[in-house]
């Protein structure tokens, strides 16, 4: 702890994150076009098909209508697909080109280098949840409930999926194994999280597997903060800490150990 302090009033260490998280935002938004707008324009999609087209067919939830319930979920969904692509392709890209080695062996910590690549995820992450809300807000009217709770589940998933990101971007091998995460593993877990529909229409079997998705907590707990609609949100709130928590200390351990970093 007394090393981790006297490094936060290291000069040079501040520098060293403010110049890596400038070179992660000035990446995406160099090129927003294939980095931000494309979850506008999906989320405008979902919002007509499912929310104008088959939401007319179905009643609501919470006693909000069923395109102002599916609205949490898409937010989410840009948040967690934008904040993880950022990290996994930035850190397996220069893990690639042998640039990562550059920055391990500068003497920058394990701490700071984590920082510093999750600084633009997030950004990124929260300004395409910020945009989707927007249009959330034309298609659905959407409202924020609790705007503190809102703001800490956006910062905390994207900061989650960017920590993701990175443990991905340590043991892909190449840009097939960074795709298989997404298209296996990733994409089921958020479909199968709530984004859509009430997990209480489910029956028994699939109900208790959505138990033990943590997307679903996320979901559910910012479906509260916006709409002020569920249960259990402490609990909620209390499983999405965790699981941060123990992302970065698994994050922490693969990067300060330099596991596939170091030729």
């Amino acid at each position: 702890m007394k090393q981790f302090l006297n490094s936060l009033r290291d000069e040079r260490i501040i520098q060293s994150i403010i110049a890596l998280a400038r070179k992660e935002c000035t990446r995406f938004f160099r090129i927003w076009k294939q980095t931000i707008f494309p979850s506008v324009i999906t989320s405008i999609l979902y919002f007509l098909i499912f929310g104008k087209v088959i939401g007319s067919y179905v009643s609501g939830w919470g006693g909000v209508s069923y395109i102002q319930f599916i609205a949490p979920g898409l937010v989410m969904l840009a948040v967690i697909t934008n904040s993880y692509s950022n990290s996994v392709s930035s850190f397996f890209g220069m893990r690639m080109s042998k640039q990562i080695e550059e920055i391990l062996v500068t003497g920058m910590p394990t701490w700071a280098i984590i920082l510093g690549f999750v600084i633009g995820s997030v950004l990124r992450g929260l300004i395409a949840g910020i945009l989707v809300s927007i249009v959330a807000y034309f298609f659905a009217g959407f409202h924020i409930y609790h705007f503190g709770l809102f703001f800490f589940d956006l910062v905390i998933t994207a900061f989650l999926f960017s920590l993701a990101g990175l443990i991905n971007g340590v043991f892909a091998n190449n840009f097939d194994d960074v795709g298989s995460f997404s298209t296996y593993i990733l994409t089921p877990l958020i479909y199968l999280g709530g984004v859509f529909y009430d997990i209480s229409q489910l029956g028994p079997v699939w109900r208790g597997l959505s138990y033990i998705n943590p997307i679903y907590y996320m979901i559910h707990f910012f479906r509260y903060s916006s709409l002020g609609i569920g249960s259990h949100e402490l609990f909620s709130c209390v499983i999405l800490l965790v699981i941060t928590l123990v992302v970065y200390l698994y994050a922490y351990f693969l990067i300060s150990r330099g596991s596939k970093l170091k030729s």
